[in-house]
């Protein structure tokens, strides 16, 4: 497995990052693009991962991380196992609702659970779930960096 970067630009160092996580649930707009549906403007499958690692990013975000800059730390994330429940589909061009929730986080691995609804009638039309491995530079296992636990545990 490859996690070294690739340029001399994206340089491993040393980062300041908070003491906790304090955000535990996040949600974020989409808006589907042509590109992401087929002929008859129905989200196609494989988009939906693409979203849940948008709702990852953006729980991060709003606990002030970022996950360039915990690479730049030598802490990589990697999909360990996923899963989606397709339940009604989703349209081109029409507004949902992803909700992201960190549900679990070990000594190596953090958990994530995900709900995307149709934003003007509250309709579920996914729910998934992903297990995420904390592992280093040389993709072998590592210990979850502090910061990354919840302000309530210890």
């Amino acid at each position: 497995m490859r996690v070294k970067p690739r340029s001399s630009e994206y340089q491993m160092k040393p980062m300041e990052f908070p003491p906790c996580t304090k955000i535990q649930q996040h949600t974020i707009e989409i808006i589907p693009r042509y590109v992401e549906t087929d002929q008859a403007g129905v989200v196609h499958h494989t988009v939906y991962p693409a979203w849940f690692e948008m709702g990852r990013t953006e729980l991060l975000r709003v606990n002030g991380l970022a996950y360039s800059d915990l690479e730049k730390a030598g802490v990589f994330f990697v999909v360990a196992e996923l899963t989606c429940k397709y339940r009604r589909p989703a349209f081109y061009d029409e507004k949902l609702e992803l909700t992201t929730t960190c549900t679990n986080i070990t000594s190596a691995r953090v958990e994530h659970t995900y709900v995307l609804k149709r934003k003007s009638t509250g309709v579920i039309l996914a729910e998934g779930t992903s297990i995420l491995a904390c592992v280093d530079t040389d993709g072998k296992v590592r210990r979850m960096p502090h910061f990354m636990y919840p302000e309530d545990m210890p």
